[in-house]
């Protein structure tokens, strides 16, 4: 399998001083080798050992990666490139779109590199507003069950709380502001995460110590897409 190198980072701090069309063309053949073959198999690899503990979830590195190309039809930024390169592995009866256009999306996990910057995550973010109130109705129906999932030691050892981004100033209308579920319901994001070094992510060793994060995570993950119809498998 091949794994990230310092290529891999030098091509990307070469993007991010030169975020223009001719210096990626003329320097394409060194991020199809040392960033988009890489990516790729280390999702392939991933979704070979999700098979055994999370069965229900899928790498596949064409629905996986994400583009390096920016989307700037909207942004007064017109770099047409990302600076870092990603990939997402989702639930097999989902879609593997992420954020407030996912619609039927469900949570996931999320391999982020980037110089200085690179992390791993997982959960779902900014969900569209129809699985943001699964979400909330699914805490009221049985706090006691989200909470021990959230604050089990294993999560919070290895990324610390759940993430506050993005939250409400109140709770949302109609909801009581005393209900010891008042905090969980302000929030707009459902996700945990933690930084990963330049030297964790060329290592050899990197998908083991992913496979360690996903399954951390998985409880989280598994809990938000049941809360979506989107059950956990036993095998595929």
């Amino acid at each position: 399998m091949s794994h990230f190198t310092e290529g891999s980072l030098r091509f990307l701090r070469g993007l991010k001083r030169n975020n223009e069309r001719p210096w990626f063309e003329t320097h394409r053949e060194a991020y199809e080798i040392t960033v988009k073959q890489p990516l790729a198999e280390i999702v392939e690899e991933m979704d070979v050992r999700m098979g055994k503990f999370a069965p229900e979830m899928v790498g596949e590195p064409k629905r996986s990666i994400f583009r390096i190309h920016r989307d700037v039809r909207f942004s007064s930024d017109k770099s047409p490139y990302k600076t870092h390169a990603a990939a997402w592995f989702f639930h097999s009866g989902g879609t593997s779109k992420v954020g407030r256009e996912a619609h039927g999306g469900g949570a996931g996990f999320y391999l982020h590199l980037e110089p200085g910057k690179s992390m791993v995550g997982g959960g779902c973010w900014m969900p569209p507003r129809p699985a943001l109130l699964r979400f909330r109705a699914a805490i009221l129906k049985d706090l006691k069950t989200f909470e021990s999932i959230v604050s089990a030691p294993a999560l919070k050892k290895r990324f610390g709380a759940l993430s506050e981004e993005s939250m409400l100033k109140r709770v949302p209308r109609g909801h009581d502001p005393e209900s010891p579920a008042a905090p969980w319901l302000r929030r707009q994001s459902f996700t945990v995460g933690r930084s990963v070094t330049d030297a964790e992510m060329l290592s050899p060793k990197l998908t083991a110590t992913l496979e360690k994060d996903f399954a951390a995570m998985l409880p989280l993950v598994r809990w938000l897409n049941s809360a979506l119809g989107l059950p956990p498998a036993r095998s595929r």
